[in-house]
């Protein structure tokens, strides 16, 4: 073998694995789940842009066209470009190289590995042809063709780890319980909810900090693993009160999570049509969502949002049940009348079961926030804190960010960050907020919402509505809402000329640049994943 062939196959082999990121990255955006990647794969990811390159260099090789040498040398180019593109290629949510990354990095890389390197030792001791065909050309065009497909080494790869991973998982739970066990006087919370439960999780924790040494799973940690994690990393042995978030996307996820901390409190913050292309079914997702109050405890209680018809026609028996509300407060405990925005934020006065009233003054704006907030207020007079304390979080709360939080731009202009927060309450919610804007043009740029099963283009109809009756402005982005948003929008008569499409939100920015005058205000109303287009 020449030296020349020998740099080649190095040149494309690190590419061969290199292209393996991409792959690992959109995985990890779907947890690990080989069923939701493979969703993924099925929603026209099989055969992009990219890989058909790759495909059409598989013909080109196995061609007589060019030469062996030349060929070799446009295979090497060609990956060397690749390379390069893939190395720039900017990802809203940046691939984070974990220890279980790395597990599959590396049995990917060895299963991929094994057929390129067998080949280039087979065709070397073969000689420069292979019957018919040149053999480095054959490595070479299998090689691609490999790379076409290399998100089945990656599926592979995942499922021979499968035992691996589950020792893993099964030693660190061990280990999360050990630690919940040594403290017989923890209080655990467990906080759920199609949508409500982050920002209601970081409004309870400002407000039990005034009196608890209290920890909560920090971020979007509410998976199993991200719950052992907090509990293993950050639990100290001052703990007083633990709040658990509890995420879920099938049935049994949050009791599995209950099964591990053992919650004696629990807070429902709503059930509505979201992750419904893996519950199958509204009742499927209220169900999994009252595995909480199912394992809280008699002598426990569980406050759930009777706001949602799911939650309020639904009983708990084995524990007491408070519930709370905004709008349908006809059989709520607890309620909230006399909601005042103000430059400041928000006052609004919160009725107990007695009739007893108390007044707050808060940072946050919209029902929903308000509503979220009534839970953590009930949370905290139900843990026995006084209501000077209850108050002054209340007061110290500040907006969770993307999550309706507004912002002014040293030009003047105003930013309310809605991005991690699109639901149909929440987007209708924030969407209402930007139509009590009069100043300025109001600009709504929005992808859309996801994982509504069936209803995805109704309720994507609907936000478009919205949009249409509460700005001047609406920027569209990305393609996979696309039609139903623009059906939307225009029914309700706006004006085609201020209705804009953008591929990515970099060219939403540019085309908002070209808009954007102070006083305007501007709605970010979701940020798709990575994974959508």
């Amino acid at each position: 073998m020449s030296i020349y062939l020998l740099v080649i196959y190095i040149v494309c082999g690190c590419y061969f694995l290199y292209n393996f990121k991409s792959d690992i990255h959109i995985l990890q955006q779907n947890s690990y789940r080989v069923r939701r990647y493979w969703r993924w794969l099925e929603q026209g990811n099989f055969m992009p842009g990219w890989r058909l390159v790759d495909l059409a260099m598989t013909f080109l090789l196995m061609s007589t066209l060019l030469n062996t040498a030349l060929s070799a040398l446009l295979a090497a180019i060609v990956c060397v470009i690749k390379i390069m593109i893939l190395a720039r290629k900017k990802y809203k949510k940046p691939l984070v190289i974990t220890n279980r990354v790395k597990r599959i990095f590396s049995v990917t890389w060895i299963l991929a590995l094994i057929p390129y390197l067998a080949l280039i030792y087979t065709i070397g001791r073969q000689g420069e042809s292979v019957g018919f065909y040149s053999g480095p050309r054959m490595v070479l065009a299998i090689m691609f063709l490999l790379a076409v497909v290399s998100w089945a080494f990656v599926i592979a790869a995942v499922w021979i780890l499968t035992p691996v991973e589950k020792s893993i998982n099964k030693k660190y739970w061990n280990e999360a319980s050990a630690i919940l066990e040594s403290k017989p006087e923890l209080k655990v919370i467990g906080i759920t909810g199609s949508y409500g439960k982050t920002s209601t999780k970081h409004y309870l924790h400002t407000i039990l900090s005034e009196q608890f040494e209290t920890l909560m799973t920090p971020g979007s940690y509410n998976t199993p693993m991200g719950v052992i994690r907090t509990v293993r990393e950050m639990m100290q042995p001052y703990t007083e009160v633990f709040i658990c978030e509890m995420g879920a996307k099938q049935k049994g996820d949050i009791k599995e999570i209950c099964d591990l901390v053992h919650p004696q409190y629990g807070i429902i913050t709503a059930v509505g049509p979201m992750h419904l292309e893996t519950f199958g079914s509204i009742d499927n997702v209220r169900n999994t969502k009252f595995e909480l109050a199912d394992a809280i405890p008699a002598d426990g209680c569980v406050i759930v949002n009777n706001d949602f018809e799911q939650i309020s026609g639904r009983n708990v028996d084995n524990t007491r049940c408070i519930r709370y509300a905004v709008s349908n407060v006809a059989d709520a405990d607890y309620r909230v009348e006399n909601i005042r925005y103000t430059p400041d934020g928000s006052e609004f006065t919160v009725i107990a079961p007695d009739g007893s009233k108390f007044e707050f003054t808060t940072k946050l704006i919209g029902e929903c926030n308000i509503s979220n907030l009534l839970a953590a207020i009930i949370m905290a007079l139900k843990l026995g804190m006084d209501i000077e304390k209850i108050r002054l979080g209340v007061k110290r709360i500040e907006q969770v960010e993307h999550r309706l939080s507004i912002k002014r731009t040293p030009g003047g202009v105003t930013i309310i960050d809605d991005a991690f927060n699109s639901n149909p309450v929440g987007s209708k919610m924030a969407l209402e907020v930007l139509g009590g804007f009069k100043s300025g043009k109001r600009i709504c740029i929005t992808p859309g919402m996801i994982e509504l099963g069936s209803s995805r283009d109704e309720l994507n109809t609907k936000l478009g509505e919205h949009a249409g009756n509460n700005s001047d402005i609406v920027i569209i982005v990305n393609e996979y809402n696309r039609d139903a948003l623009t059906q939307g929008v225009l029914s309700t008569g706006f004006n085609k000329e201020n209705l804009h499409f953008a591929s990515s939100f970099e060219e939403a920015q540019k085309i908002l640049s070209g808009l954007l005058a102070p006083g305007d205000v501007v709605l970010y109303e979701n940020d798709l994943p990575d994974s959508f287009k």
